[in-house]
């Protein structure tokens, strides 16, 4: 069952969820690059940074480590994002994603096929009753400090099923840090992922990463230091969330430092 009328939507916001999340702790980052605060104290608790499979990935859920806990749905309803009040000590971007896959961590000169992959299906709204994959992004995230510049490469099936696509061979631009995320290109013509099928890294000598297939549901913007805004569910556009959903926040900072940010997320169902 979906939310379709005003009156479902204003009867779903009296059971609203509350979820939580801030870091009590500051990264270092360069200003306007995207990064992750995933192992960075707060509420949750630090989680993991680094992946646990290489070969085949994972699929993290609402109960991984780090991620905020979602409570059980109505039998049969549907969940979505509704409202988000943010802000940070800094001037900053923050993006919300479901993180959908994660592989890793790759070594600086990984050259990795994977296999058995995990299917991240369940974890997307469906057309016609098929899941749809269009708009699944995929991130390089830096797990370790890398020497040198590091090129990545990484093949996958897109959103229709055909395999053998590529992102090409990209450069960082230079030697990543902690915590930094990359945005990988996907082949022309494009929309999304149905699964990771190969890693390849050159170049550096020394250095980690995780690849992330992820799910974009909310982005906003902190103005000045110590700002934030409310958007409400005319700014999130209610996008589809489930109950394993690993809500995922990333930020990019405008300084050199990721700041104190917060963020309290309205989830309701119906």
């Amino acid at each position: 069952m979906a939310i379709t009328t005003r009156d479902q939507l204003i009867a779903a916001q009296a059971n609203r969820q509350e979820l939580t999340w801030f870091k009590s702790a500051v990264r270092t980052t360069i200003a306007a690059d995207w990064y992750t605060l995933l192992d960075v104290a707060g509420s949750p608790g630090a989680g993991t940074l680094a992946g646990t499979s290489t070969a085949a990935g994972v699929v993290p859920t609402a109960s991984t480590a780090g991620m905020p806990s979602i409570n059980a749905f109505g039998s049969g309803n549907t969940g979505y994002l509704d409202c988000i009040d943010f802000g940070n000590s800094v001037a900053s971007r923050f993006r919300l994603y479901d993180l959908l896959f994660k592989a890793g961590a790759y070594a600086f000169n990984a050259a990795t096929t994977l296999a058995s992959q995990p299917s991240y299906s369940a974890r997307l709204p469906t057309v016609s009753g098929s899941p749809d994959y269009s708009g699944l992004q995929i991130w390089v995230e830096c797990v370790t400090a890398f020497t040198g510049t590091p090129s990545i490469a990484i093949t996958y099936t897109n959103q229709s099923g055909t395999t053998g696509r590529t992102t090409g061979t990209v450069s960082m631009g230079s030697a990543m840090t902690l915590g930094r995320m990359i945005q990988m290109p996907l082949q022309a013509g494009d929309t999304g992922v149905q699964q990771i099928n190969s890693v390849t890294a050159t170049v550096a000598t020394v250095g980690t990463f995780n690849v992330l297939v992820m799910r974009r549901l909310w982005s906003g913007r902190v103005r000045i230091a110590n700002d934030g805004d409310t958007h409400g569910p005319d700014k999130t556009g209610l996008p589809q969330v489930f109950e394993t959903s690993a809500i995922y926040p990333i930020i990019a900072a405008d300084s050199t430092s990721s700041g104190v940010p917060e963020l309290q997320i309205g989830v309701i169902n119906g």
